[in-house]
């Protein structure tokens, strides 16, 4: 375990559940903030680990967790039989072909809920591990698409409102700006909203810029404001003096993110 890193009770019960395990396909439900990549990264090793993001911002996180040899599979970086690999999904479904079959004795999956997309399946068919973990916050997806062909249980559950009552997690403060939204003719598809119709029902002038003026009223400290794509990202970061869009376009993310976390 690194320097410094101590196990909440709640984290050492899940890693106590996982550890006992002989094998199979298992998910954890632990709400952002408890400290999933703590958790797993503490897991009893009995052979090499394949961590699974599907965001590059998450693959070199758990690094710092592991006091191990630690590669990446990401863009233009290539792991070396390191004990512990972090892939992004998007990377390693094209480099399968490197891999054998029997290389990891466990994969985890971060943010498990993504387990169900094509591409996660074509790993998940490569890759013949003792265990599969999948760790995820959120275990319904919106689209309804089930996730129990990829996973067999949920083995550990401490969810938001838990974490909140047993004091890991500050209370949430939910306030309410009406912005004249209208979204009764947006059409729904596999329970998610049409995301043209959408951004043509949200996205314009005077409502972005009822966004801005929510924003200037309300907002305490650091702001994250979620927009239908990227054009309407990038049409409410101009109503927001100081805003910076951040979208999968953008090349400079991580000197963003960085400077986001740094206040």
């Amino acid at each position: 375990m690194p320097d410094g890193l101590v196990l909440r009770p709640y984290q050492q019960e899940c890693l106590d559940i996982i550890n006992g395990l002989e094998g199979g396909s298992h998910m954890v439900v632990m709400a952002t903030g408890l400290g999933k990549t703590a958790t797993f990264s503490q897991i009893e090793r009995k052979g090499r680990v394949l961590i699974l993001s599907h965001r590059e911002e998450l693959v070199h996180q758990p690094a710092r967790y592991y006091n191990c040899s630690f590669g990446c599979e990401r863009a233009e970086e290539h792991s070396n039989g390191e004990e512990v690999v972090s892939a992004s999904v998007q990377t390693l479904v094209r480099r399968l072909k490197h891999f054998k079959p029997d290389e990891f004795d466990t994969i985890i999956t971060d943010e498990a809920h993504h387990a169900a997309a094509p591409t996660y399946k074509r790993i998940y068919k490569h890759f013949h591990p003792r265990m599969h973990l999948g760790f995820t916050a959120t275990p319904n997806r919106g689209d309804k698409v089930r996730l129990d062909d990829v996973f067999e249980d949920i083995i550990f559950n401490r969810n938001l409102k838990w974490g909140i009552e047993n004091q890991y997690l500050s209370n949430i403060e939910c306030l309410q700006a009406d912005i004249g939204f209208n979204l009764s003719k947006v059409k729904r598809s596999r329970g998610d909203f049409d995301i043209h119709q959408l951004s043509e029902a949200l996205n314009d002038a005077k409502k972005n810029e009822g966004i801005a003026e929510a924003y200037r009223q309300l907002h305490k400290g650091q702001t994250l404001v979620f927009c239908v794509d990227v054009a309407h990202a990038k049409a409410v970061a101009e109503h927001i003096e100081g805003a910076v869009a951040v979208t999968a376009e953008t090349t400079n993310r991580k000197e963003i993110i960085d400077a986001f976390t740094r206040r």
